[in-house]
């Protein structure tokens, strides 16, 4: 790759951001809600660099000639495929994590809790996949036994059945966690499938305690649409568009 090449590829990459962070919520499929900004800045300065690197280089191809005999104007031929990457961010963005994801990640270890506010007396009860968990596996007072809840995720299909699942992002899709909630009574939906699914929970170890199973009877599900936001496990469950 010539050095006039990695002119357009510094201005493609930074368009590339800064479209798809500005004008499109795909960023998302990749990163917390919380680094737009930085994803915009990161656009800019690449766009920047480039337009001053085509305003204020007088190179004119020729190549530099060294005491040690190599040319240092040329980038190994495979820095062509970083072309890829930037025009995708343009032209086409790869797929979003999903169920063949999940499939293979195991379960999100929840964090110990202490103390359990009571329960609203709403029925159904909207919670997250991870507050499901906590409370069932967690929550002496076993506040969830007998509760109809509705949670939603997309599907994942498993062994023997099919899970409920959210992907988490803390930070981007490089450290995503998995929850999932096994879904008992009803066959499984085509996988990433979105569903809000009502329940209570299936009667599997002892309800309060580790061996307690994240699981649910399912008493009714129906499709949603993909939340924009879909990488989070918080409420509301459903984020408007």
């Amino acid at each position: 790759m010539k050095r006039t090449a990695q002119i357009p590829l510094l201005i493609l990459t930074g368009l590339g951001l800064l479209h798809t962070a500005l004008f499109t919520d795909l960023y998302l499929r990749y990163v917390k809600e919380g680094l737009r900004p930085l994803l915009i800045i990161s656009g800019a300065l690449l766009l920047l660099l480039g337009l001053a690197h085509a305003a204020f280089d007088h190179d004119t191809g020729e190549k530099e000639d060294h005491d040690h005999g190599h040319d240092h104007s040329t980038a190994p031929r495979i820095a062509w495929l970083l072309f890829l990457p930037a025009l995708s961010l343009l032209l086409y963005a790869p797929p979003a994590l999903g169920a063949y994801t999940a499939a293979h990640a195991g379960r999100e270890t929840v964090k110990q809790q202490k103390g359990f506010a009571a329960l609203p007396a709403t029925s159904p009860l909207p919670m997250t996949l991870t507050d499901f968990t906590t409370r069932v596996q967690q929550d002496k007072q076993r506040a969830i036994k007998g509760r109809t809840v509705e949670m939603t995720g997309f599907v994942t299909p498993g062994h023997g059945g099919w899970d409920l699942t959210r992907i988490i992002f803390t930070c981007c899709a490089a450290d995503a966690q998995t929850v999932k909630i096994r879904m008992y009574g009803t066959p499984a939906p085509p996988a990433n499938t979105w569903l809000a699914v009502t329940g209570t929970w299936h009667t599997q170890g002892a309800l309060g305690t580790k061996s307690a199973a994240a699981a649910l009877d399912v008493h009714g599900t129906r499709p949603i649409a993909q939340p924009v936001n879909a990488f989070t496990d918080d409420l509301p469950l459903t984020p408007s568009r």
